[in-house]
Parts: C-alpha cells; structure tokens; sequence
C-alpha cells in the first residue's frame, strides 16, 4: 500500500492521497478474485467489528456484514434504538466504550461531526458508512465499477445528474477528481455545491490532471461522458421536499435520451441505489413524477448499478484490511 494505512480512519477521502485510493482500488479487486474464487481471507481474524446505523441500510449493512465474515470478523449490528449513542450518553462516552470492546467501529448515520467525535474518541479505526456530507465507501464502489468497464480511471469524464450539493455529489467530486476524471455535476442552479468545496477539488484536479465542471445545462454536463451518474431526488430525512425537488429536477431525469447526448456508445449508467426507475415502490406511486431514471436505461444494457451495490462488498473488505487487517 502507498503509506501505511493501519490504523487510520476511513471519514472522506479527502483525508487520503491519489495513491492510496488508486491502492485500496487494487486491493478491492485482487480481495473480489479471491471472493469469486473460493478464497477464505484470515486477515480479521479474531476481530469483532461494531457497525453503527442510525440510517437503515441494505448495502452498507450487508456489505459490512459479509466482509467481516469473509475475513474471519465478528460483526456486530447496533441500531439507533439499541444503543445509547447521542441520547442518554455523550456520542464520545460511547466511542470511549465501545473503543474498548470492539477492534474497528463502523457508523451510518445523519451529521458527520458524528463520526468524527467517534473517530477523535474510540482508539480503534472509525470507517464512515453514509452521513449527510459524505458517502466514501460507495465512491470506491463507483471507481471500482467504472475502472472494470474501461479499464482505466485517468482521463475518464463522469457527469452526475441531480441534486448537486448532497453526499454523493461532494464525494464524487473529491473522488474522481483524485484519481485524474472529469467531473461534472449537472443540476439546477439552486442545487448546485458548495463553492468551497468546489475549490478544493479544482485544486486536486490541477495536480492529477482531472477537471471539475458544474453547469445547470444538461447537454454540456454530459457530451462526452463515459459514465453518467443518478441518486434520488430528496436523501433520507428530506421527504418534505419531495414535491418541490420533482419540480426542480424534472429536466434531469435520466433518459435514453440523454445517454444518447454523451456521444458515446460505451457509455454506461451508475446509480448509488436504491433508486426510482418504476412505479413499484410506495413512494413512487405516492409521487408519480419521483423517478430520477427511466425505467429503459435503469433496466438497459448501459446499467451497471448491481455491479456498484456487489462491489461495494469488496471495497469495504479492502478498506477494513487495509486500516485494520493482520
């Protein structure tokens, strides 16, 4: 690995460098071939992982759970009514207990001074499974997924598409632009990133030779793009501002169409997930209109968001062994 990454806390990858994440991303594949080829890893062996959900999960949660047990941990599920964390006792009373029971603490949750009072407490590796500013595990998924299908990362354009300033869209950002891409987030002017963060980004991607691009035009944001990237509409705790983000977001739903305007055969369609493609779901029926893909690209021949949900199972193994492995 470039560095020695034992120990470390896995927050944003802004806290890591172009080449650790471009060496987690080895190692999630090399951990993936020996998944697929029956290989039993030890490197947890003995080691008992706490995984911390105030936000329910179905990725993120069986993703950590898989690894833990792939590599010989014990995970340990805790949710927001199992545990005192933030109620009855100080978030860092509980990471200065649980810091002494549990080899490495996983968190998902809403604000992300949360898991960094857990990190600056706990004594043992923190990794950051969701918060509302950040989604770094699912961006080594991404990475992963599209550096599979092209078979590089450097040079590559990404255009996100939606809401521009939640996790996935600054992680993304920091993301790609650390390993050489162009990224662009497309969105409504009212939705688009923090200009500090945006600064930041432009100045990794002046040192790895990527680029960053935010345009409320949907055919500039994607022409040329190999890969063009969806999340929902409102992130979990903002279901009030369902009926106002369809309005605004309307003319970024993902279409055929607008796959079409990348210019490229190749192009593929990445989504976090879960995502609106149809009206099965309840809340897409409550709100015909929530669909951020169509149903033929979410289902077509360009989608690769399965492909993103199975890695992130390796790319969580990756970093686990990674800061906190034998």
């Amino acid at each position: 690995m470039a560095g020695n990454l034992r120990g470390r806390h896995f927050l944003k990858l802004l806290d890591f460098t172009s080449a650790e994440i471009n060496d987690l991303l080895t190692l999630s594949a090399t951990l993936k071939n020996n998944k697929r080829a029956g290989v039993r890893g030890h490197t947890l062996d003995g080691k008992s992982i706490a995984l911390i959900f105030e936000k329910p999960s179905t990725r993120t949660r069986c993703a950590f759970t898989v690894a833990c047990i792939d590599e010989g941990a014990h995970p340990e599920y805790l949710g927001k009514g199992d545990i005192q964390l933030g109620k009855k006792e100080t978030v860092a009373d509980t990471a200065r207990v649980l810091g002494r029971m549990f080899d490495g603490i996983e968190f998902r949750g809403f604000s992300h001074e949360t898991v960094e009072i857990l990190a600056e407490y706990a004594g043992v590796p923190v990794w950051n499974g969701l918060t509302d500013e950040w989604h770094p595990t699912q961006i080594l998924a991404d990475l992963l997924t599209v550096q599979e299908e092209f078979g590089r990362l450097n040079g590559l354009a990404l255009a996100y598409v939606g809401d521009g300033r939640n996790n996935m869209a600054n992680s993304l950002m920091v993301g790609c632009a650390k390993v050489g891409m162009d990224v662009r987030i497309v969105a409504p002017e009212s939705l688009h990133p923090d200009q500090g963060l945006v600064a930041q980004v432009e100045e990794i991607a002046a040192a790895t030779g990527g680029s960053v691009t935010v345009t409320a035009s949907v055919e500039e944001g994607v022409a040329g793009a190999h890969a063009i990237y969806a999340d929902v509409w409102a992130s979990m705790g903002e279901e009030d501002q369902i009926a106002s983000r369809i309005e605004l977001l309307k003319p970024y739903k993902v279409t055929q169409k607008m796959m079409e305007q990348t210019g490229r055969n190749d192009a593929i369609f990445l989504h976090c997930l879960p995502a609106f493609h149809n009206h099965e779901t309840v809340l897409a029926k409550q709100y015909p209109d929530i669909c951020e893909v169509e149903d033929e690209v979410f289902e077509g021949p360009q989608a690769r968001a399965f492909d993103e949900a199975e890695n992130r199972l390796h790319t969580i193994k990756a970093v686990m062994v990674a800061t906190l492995g034998n």
